[in-house]
């Protein structure tokens, strides 16, 4: 599970590594494509290493959410017309959790985080089975929640975090313990190990 981390769209202000990294956001930064809103965005920043067979990433997000759309969290991505990116987003006001999953054209879905403040850490966890993605998050050190459970094509891909910024420039995300090892179980219902096992 060696890889080294490189960057997909720089951003111009940046510091840190796997274990704690930062950076600013450039303006009108997205990766969306095409559904309901009719546009193609691929212009987001993404921190991301090689990755092949199964896997799980996890990672502790923080943001200055203030603005629609602002967006951080973890960003598996085979191409630019497949990818899924998976976080918390700020829209209507509130923290939502957040899933785009991307085959050609963007989905979204989200759960709304009522309660949950932009100094709340948020855990984030991705795992790939064969050609099945589950995504899980649990807000500030609470239990772990599935979020998405979909099919997604396997093979050679990069995985680790993004942020995005679609109304502004200047959304500050923060990552702690970006972690990529061998795959959590499959059970669904059953999480005897709450982080990856690394070899």
């Amino acid at each position: 599970m060696d890889g080294e981390f490189r960057w997909l769209n720089e951003p111009a202000h940046w510091q840190g590594d796997a274990s704690r990294l930062e950076f600013r956001t450039a303006d009108s930064t997205d990766f969306w494509r095409k559904t309901f809103y009719g546009f193609v965005r691929d212009n987001g920043h993404a921190f991301l290493r090689p990755v092949s067979g199964d896997f799980t990433i996890s990672t502790v997000v923080f943001g200055e959410y203030r603005v629609l759309y602002d967006q951080a969290g973890i960003f598996l991505r085979l191409d630019e017309t497949r990818w899924i990116k998976a976080g918390i987003e700020f829209t209507d006001g509130l923290m939502h959790f957040s899933v785009v999953v991307t085959n050609g054209v963007s989905d979204w879905s989200v759960i709304p985080l009522a309660d949950a403040k932009p100094s709340d850490p948020v855990s984030v966890r991705l795992t790939r089975h064969d050609d099945a993605v589950r995504v899980q998050f649990a807000v500030d050190g609470g239990e772990w929640q599935m979020a998405r459970l979909c099919p997604f094509p396997s093979g050679e891909a990069q995985v680790g975090v993004m942020a995005c910024s679609p109304q502004r420039e200047g959304f500050v995300a923060r990552f702690r313990e970006i972690l990529v090892g061998r795959p959590i179980s499959r059970q669904l219902h059953a999480e005897p190990d709450p982080t990856p096992q690394h070899p």
